[in-house]
């Protein structure tokens, strides 16, 4: 752990990087994929998601869910519960919904209270739509101010120096906080996946998130092991593992079980899954095999050329 990770003077969230970017030209890539005779995935042991933030601005939802299928995806992942009637209507599932945002967590009391109610609420609506998973997160080791609402707030509005939690704390925090709804979790036999997020990538508001309490592998394992649920699991994230830890086939494996969610993206620079980066993902597909892994791996790149050809590559290189 580093308990003197500062988060980044501006904190931007999935949806606020949405709202920043300039809706791309989409239209001849959704054309592509409309008229492709058979979908890219042909497998279908490894059953993969669109994750909304990364490819909202080339497609609206109706767009994306066409896309999906033609990928052979099941899942358009992240998305608000107002669209998951859009999402059902395509023959398609949302595999995790959002809840609270990563700055503000269960880390720190004072923020405990909205956390559990906004997951309690999320819960509820996912048990109800049938959605099976919903995210959670430590949040930032460092205090942020009053409780934004479950959104991230705005740091550069806050003084200097505030309280740092130290990691101790913060995975005690985290364990009590999250015994008090997990039981809720398992009456509704809802999943929550806690995410690892890196702490080292600081030129992209969403390639890295300085002063992440949770940003290890093992720091986040020994909270879901003293909670001690199987609705309580971790969101292993391939991007931020490699960053962090690496050995990511081994990680794999010791974490087993654990995992109830996947996501990737290439590293360095959370970019397509190409040859311009590191990580071989066919192996860790396999490994997610052999560990008997049913739930879902999500698609989490940030485009930098045409969305359709580097999901068709992603989709081809998961599908083992």
């Amino acid at each position: 752990m580093n308990p003197s990770n500062q988060p980044p003077s501006t904190t931007i969230d999935r949806r606020q990087w949405i709202g920043g970017v300039t809706a791309a030209a989409g239209a001849l890539a959704l054309n592509q994929a409309a008229s492709a005779q058979e979908s890219v995935a042909k497998n279908g042991r490894i059953r993969q998601s669109l994750v909304q933030w990364c490819y909202a601005p080339y497609w609206n939802l109706d767009e994306m869910c066409l896309v999906a299928k033609k990928l052979g995806c099941v899942s358009i992942e992240l998305a608000p519960p107002e669209d998951w009637p859009t999402i059902k209507k395509h023959g398609l599932t949302c595999a995790i919904s959002p809840s609270h945002l990563f700055v503000q967590g269960m880390n720190n009391p004072r923020y405990q209270p909205g956390c559990i109610d906004m997951l309690r609420k999320r819960i509820d609506q996912a048990a109800d739509a049938g959605v099976p998973t919903v995210i959670t997160f430590t949040g930032y080791a460092e205090e942020s101010g009053d409780w934004a609402d479950g959104n991230n707030p705005d740091l550069d509005q806050l003084p200097p120096n505030r309280r740092v939690i130290d990691p101790d704390e913060g995975m005690k925090n985290c364990v009590a906080g999250f015994k008090k709804i997990v039981g809720y979790a398992e009456q509704k036999k809802i999943n929550l996946s806690i995410e690892m997020l890196n702490t080292r990538a600081g030129d992209h508001p969403m390639k890295g998130h300085p002063g992440y309490q949770g940003d290890h592998v093992d720091y986040c394992m020994d909270i879901i092991r003293q909670v001690g649920s199987p609705r309580f699991g971790l969101l292993f994230d391939i991007y931020h593992v490699q960053i962090m830890d690496g050995d990511i086939i081994r990680r794999i494996g010791q974490c087993g079980e654990a995992i109830n969610h996947v996501h990737v993206a290439g590293n360095p620079g959370r970019g397509e899954l190409d040859e311009a980066q590191e990580i071989n993902y066919p192996p860790c597909m396999k490994a997610l095999i052999d560990i008997g892994y049913k739930g879902y791996v999500g698609l989490e790149f940030i485009p930098t050329r045409d969305p359709m050809a580097g999901l068709t590559q992603a989709v081809q290189l998961c599908d083992v």
